[in-house]
């Protein structure tokens, strides 16, 4: 594949990249720092790139899980920046929507509290969760981009999905679709 070719295929994801990375980051500031490093890394290795069914999108992503995984490692690295790694999730939590354009899903339409619930995973699960659910990405792409065994990636969806049921509840029932609800989880 010609450099050029392989830069208009990788611009391309550039929102679906920058989708994924903002609500991975602790801060928005970051999440345009993650997609630049991203992008560094896939042109600087263009020729390590192996087009195949999936696309490039999933090469980017993996690209972007590693990114933020090593940026996590450095700041836990770093003495006194903080306590432990999560406080950076914690930071996650409290930042203010941005005007992000998303394909999938608009999150400034959607309830505070479905957000919240989404941003409080914990990191891993949070990301398989969206890739799975905004991304639309299959099981085994998910394994391949997180370097993950494919039943990790099960285990970690159904446990994402069992703490949004938990703690979205509420909001059902408040929606009125608390019935349809208990059906599902009897059915």
């Amino acid at each position: 594949m010609t450099p050029d070719a392989f830069r208009k295929l990788a611009l391309a994801e550039i929102d679906a990249v920058y989708r994924l990375a903002y609500h991975l980051a602790p801060r928005p500031d970051l999440a345009d720092d993650y997609v630049q490093e991203t992008y560094l890394r896939a042109f600087r290795a263009k020729t390590d790139f192996q087009l195949n069914d999936f696309g490039v999108r999933p090469y980017l992503f993996k690209i972007l899980h590693n990114v933020i995984h090593s940026a996590f490692a450095r700041e836990a690295r770093q003495p006194g920046l903080l306590d432990n790694v999560e406080d950076l999730h914690t930071q996650s939590t409290d930042r203010v929507s941005g005007s992000v354009d998303l394909e999938h899903l608009d999150w400034d339409a959607m309830d505070e509290r479905l957000k919240q619930a989404v941003q409080a995973l914990p990191l891993a699960h949070r990301t398989v969760f969206l890739l799975c659910a905004v991304e639309n990405m299959k099981y085994r792409e998910i394994a391949e981009i997180v370097e993950i065994p494919l039943g990790t990636v099960m285990s970690r969806l159904h446990s994402a999905r069992q703490q949004l049921l938990k703690q979205l509840t509420g909001l059902a029932t408040e929606q009125r679709l608390g019935r349809s609800v208990q059906r599902d989880k009897v059915d």
